[in-house]
Order: C-alpha cells, then sequence, then structure tokens
C-alpha cells in the first residue's frame, strides 16, 4: 500500500500563495493556499534537507527555531521528495506533474538521454522551456508585488535557477549570515517585498557526512542564530515563514543495493534514472507488455519488501505526481523503486560512481523524506 498523505494535509505548493496573499489581500491565480494575516512585506526562508523529523531529532540545537513548532506545524512535500522537483513547486504552486520536473535524473524522451535536473541546463540538455509553468514571481507582479530571491552567488545564473525564479531579481550572499542580512535589508526598504530565502548548507553536508554529523548540527546552529537575529529584529508589519523541500535520512554503505547485481532486473531497461532512494526505471522501447509485466514481477518479487515497485500507470493513478500533462508522462519512470527500508539503490555500471559516497539521502515517501516544517514568525506568528 501507498502512504496516502490525508487530503487536509497543507502541501508545500501552498506556502508562497499564501505569502503572496498576505500582501495583497487576494488569493493568488495559481496553486492553492492558506490563511495568514495580513503584512507588509514577507519573507519566505527554503531550508535545504530540514524534515520534521531531523529537526525534532536535534531540537536542542535550534531552540529558538522550534520553540515556535507545534505538531501540526508541517507540510508535505512532493513526490519524488527531492530538490529540483520540490523547489519547482513551491515556486510555481503547480505540482510536478504540470511544471515537469518529476525527479533528480530524468528521461528526455525526445533526446533518448537522462538530464539532471539541477545541472542539467547547462550541458545542453535540458531547453529553458523545459519547466512548463509561470512562477509565482511573475504572476503576482500583475499584484505589485516586487519579489526577491536571495541565494548563494554560484546559483544566481544557474539553469535551474532561470527556469524556477523567473521574475524575482536575484541577490547573492556567500555565507548564511550575509543572506539573512540582505533579506533584512530588502524587508525593511521595500513595501510590499516577497523575500525568497534559500539555504543549501544542511543538504550539501547531510550528503557528504550525514544529518547526524558534527558540523550538520553546527551548521543547523549556526541557521538558528540566523532565524532569531531576524526573527526578533522583522520590520514592523513584515512577516515570516521558514520551511523546507525535504527531509534526511543516513543510509551506510553497508545498505547500499546494486540494481544490476541480478541480471533480470535489468533485462528490458534502457536507462536507470532518478535517484538512490527512488530509482526511475525506464524500459526498451520495443518492451512487449508480457515482458514488462515480467519485469515488474521480478522487481517486486526481489525488492518489494523494502521498496514501493510502482508502475507509472499506478503512480499517476495515485496521484503523486498530481495532475500529469500529456508532454511530461514519458518524463517518468516506466517504473519507480521508492525505498521505504533504509537502503539506497545503485547502478554499478554507472561510470562516474561518486554519488555512493553519499551518507544523507531523499527522494523517497517516508515520512521523514517527506513531511516539512513550517514555521511562522513576525506578522504570521501564531497567536
Amino acid at each position: 500500500m501507498l502512504p496516502a498523505p490525508a487530503d487536509t494535509d497543507r502541501r508545500l505548493a501552498a506556502v508562497l500563495p499564501s505569502a503572496i496573499a498576505s500582501l495583497t489581500g487576494e488569493p493568488t491565480a495559481s496553486g492553492p493556499s492558506f490563511a495568514l494575516p495580513r503584512a507588509r512585506s514577507a519573507a519566505v526562508l527554503l531550508v535545504d534537507g530540514l524534515g520534521t523529523a531531523n529537526l525534532a531529532a536535534r531540537r536542542g540545537h535550534a531552540r529558538y527555531l522550534t520553540a515556535v513548532l507545534g505538531k501540526r506545524d508541517a507540510v508535505r512535500t512532493v513526490f519524488p521528495s527531492t530538490t529540483a522537483a520540490a523547489i519547482a513547486t513551491f515556486a510555481t504552486g503547480a505540482d510536478p506533474g504540470r511544471h515537469g520536473l518529476v525527479g533528480y535524473r530524468t528521461l528526455v524522451p525526445e533526446r533518448d538521454i537522462l538530464a539532471n535536473q539541477l545541472n542539467g541546463w547547462e550541458a545542453g540538455l535540458i531547453q529553458p522551456d523545459w519547466q512548463r509553468r509561470p512562477t509565482l514571481f511573475e504572476t503576482s507582479a500583475e499584484y505589485g508585488v516586487t519579489s526577491f530571491a536571495v541565494g548563494a552567488p554560484r546559483y544566481a545564473d544557474s539553469g535551474f535557477t532561470r527556469a524556477v525564479l523567473r521574475g524575482a531579481e536575484y541577490r547573492a550572499g556567500a555565507s548564511i549570515e550575509d543572506r539573512f542580512a540582505i533579506a533584512r535589508e530588502l524587508l525593511d526598504e521595500v513595501d510590499g517585498a516577497l523575500v525568497y530565502l534559500y539555504v543549501p548548507e544542511l543538504d550539501q553536508l547531510a550528503h557528504a557526512e550525514g544529518w547526524e554529523s558534527d558540523r550538520w548540527l553546527a551548521a543547523l546552529e549556526r541557521l538558528d542564530a540566523a532565524v532569531m537575529g531576524l526573527g526578533e529584529r522583522m520590520p514592523r508589519g513584515a512577516g515570516m515563514l521558514v520551511t523546507a523541500d525535504h527531509g534526511v535520512v543516513d543510509i551506510p554503505a553497508s545498505r547500499h543495493v546494486f540494481v544490476d547485481r541480478d541480471p533480470g532486473l535489468v533485462d528490458g531497461v534502457r536507462h536507470v534514472g532518478g535517484e538512490p532512494r527512488n530509482v526511475a526505471l525506464y524500459f526498451e522501447p520495443g518492451l512487449d507488455a508480457s515482458d514488462r509485466e515480467a519485469l515488474v514481477a521480478r522487481w517486486r518479487d526481489a525488492e518489494g519488501d523494502r521498496a514501493w515497485i510502482i508502475t507509472r500507470d499506478e503512480v499517476i493513478d495515485a496521484g503523486l505526481f498530481g495532475v500529469v500533462d500529456d508532454d511530461v508522462r514519458p518524463r517518468i519512470g516506466d517504473l519507480l523503486v521508492a525505498a521505504r527500508a533504509g537502503v539506497a539503490y545503485y547502478d554499478s555500471r554507472e561510470e562516474n560512481r561518486q554519488a555512493e559516497r553519499m551518507i544523507g539521502q531523499h527522494g523517497s515517501l517516508s515520512d521523514e523524506e517527506s513531511r516539512v516544517p513550517l514555521a511562522r514568525f513576525g506578522a504570521y506568528a501564531k497567536p
């Protein structure tokens, strides 16, 4: 059985539309929303790789942030629970089935190649119109909202930034503290400002050393101090939301599973995409129906006890990608292997095997990966 979030669960797609509505007094034309008090300006902080489970387990290192969080102060991210899909949904208010970024490495059907959704733009593998929806930064300008994106210098002109942050003026800050200082200035100086603030450091450290490492904890403490510094000196009438794109689980090398260990699991598979916690298998185009069914059955026999084995039709029917546009459908794997145990899947035939060094992982449907915090400060603070 697939885990199905309740229809009443708040979704990541609603966070930015809700902030915009608080500035304009009008619901946005795209994306769901939830009620927030009116605000003069708004900051929305997205912390890459900070799930509610990660935060709760280390609440003593983030006392300011966790002090305002109740059990229901959370939202569900997208499936797959990965940065490219989640930030695109955050920035457009649309599900992956509409905006088209349906994973980490996905098929470009017209070119029969896999493309990394974060850096494939620079490699020329993805065209500018691959992200198919207008951003909320673009559409909110019609309501008089001035949008800014505050992030690291390395992302200022990336293809992914251009695709998902269109309509926002980019301001670069090298450190967490630099970025918070820039956000504070913008909130103070620009009436009607919408400031998107991005913190990638925790995710980077989780991948490299694990979210239970000392360096990850140190970064969490820096983040908490920065949130406190801004939260206690918010300009009058400004509100701040803090959320994330996904959570993280640590997977040791002893828990790696290689998809090519059994030739029967890759016989008929043309591309192995996705990511270690959510593998996307693309079948050979000429594979007939009986061979496809047999391949799915082999996967369920081999891995059904520790992963959800889901066909493309099943995942679409379950609504995990939201409404899926016809042009997006072939980007989704013919078969998805979404880990539910503490394992990560790799292909030992890959030329570049650096990904096997990663400790922190995400992408699947577990609560640890898909449930993220929603903290409120300033004008948005709970009474």
